[in-house]
């Protein structure tokens, strides 16, 4: 009997002094949370990513915050001339009338101020995914100053301003577009002259490459109301002659219009106007 109790008695302590003294807390795994920060020196993070063109053979549009250009987009004239008179620029005496009518079409009978907003309307469209836009006018019946039209630019903090216009001459066999930009030689528009020169490069280059219209030159202008008032960049474009019967046609055509706003568009979208 004693025997038995003494047993069981040395059973028990052997058991309990096992299971106690190599106990320990069960650890459970947990995966590894790192806080890696990348030093712009560094290139060993780095991942270049290729980008692959699209079907057209284009690369994916950027998709970075980059502020986009704004255009100011003046159709010239309107459907009544104001000739009444207004300083050619800021303080001076010369004077000239605040808005002409315009020419006409020989063959389309059409009316300058109407052709030059259809170009203009279809460039704000063509403009609008990749610029930020700005209009001097959308209708024909208006009464804005070529001081006013230049101030509503410089309002709007463009990046530049496109004034469309068409020409006329006496001679009918005339034709040809003509380019201008505000003049270094002036004391009002020297300021901006040579970056509009820069732009209008670019930009003449791409329409009649587009076009296939002769070039009448790229001049500069010291003597238009609506280049002296402008505290920002400006391009003037004569789309061609509406005194040519074969070319006023054409500016009506609205494939040919396209042209015109495609060379626009070309130019204004190789131009870095961040530089």
């Amino acid at each position: 009997m004693r025997l038995g109790i003494l047993c069981f008695l040395l059973s028990f302590f052997i058991l309990t002094t096992a299971c106690s003294s190599n106990y320990h807390e069960p650890m459970i795994e947990t995966p590894e949370v790192v806080n890696k920060t990348i030093s712009p020196e560094s290139t060993d993070s780095v991942v270049s990513i290729k980008q692959e063109p699209l079907a057209n053979g284009e690369l994916p549009k950027k998709t970075d915050n980059v502020k986009k250009p704004l255009i100011c987009i003046e159709a010239g004239h309107q459907e009544k001339a104001n000739l009444e008179l207004e300083p050619t620029a800021p303080g001076s005496k010369i004077m000239k009338e605040k808005v002409r009518g315009g020419t006409q079409g020989v063959q389309t009978k059409k009316a300058e101020h109407q052709l030059n907003l259809e170009v203009a309307m279809m460039l704000e469209n063509a403009l609008a995914e990749d610029f930020d836009v700005v209009m001097v006018r959308r209708t024909n019946d208006v009464d804005i100053s070529n001081s006013e039209r230049a101030m509503i630019c410089n309002d709007a903090h463009a990046d530049l301003m496109i004034r469309l216009h068409a020409d006329g001459n006496d001679n009918s066999e005339v034709k040809g577009m003509t380019f201008f930009y505000p003049s270094s030689e002036n004391e009002y528009t020297k300021p901006v002259a040579e970056k509009s020169k820069d732009i209008l490069e670019v930009v003449a280059q791409n329409i009649i490459s587009e076009t296939g219209a002769k070039s009448r030159g790229i001049i500069p202008r010291g003597d238009l109301t609506g280049f002296n008032w402008l505290k920002v960049p400006s391009i003037l474009i004569e789309m061609g002659f509406m005194t040519n019967k074969e070319e006023d046609v054409l500016l009506s055509n609205a494939e040919y219009q396209a042209k015109i706003v495609a060379g626009i568009k070309k130019g204004l979208t190789v131009y870095d106007f961040q530089k």
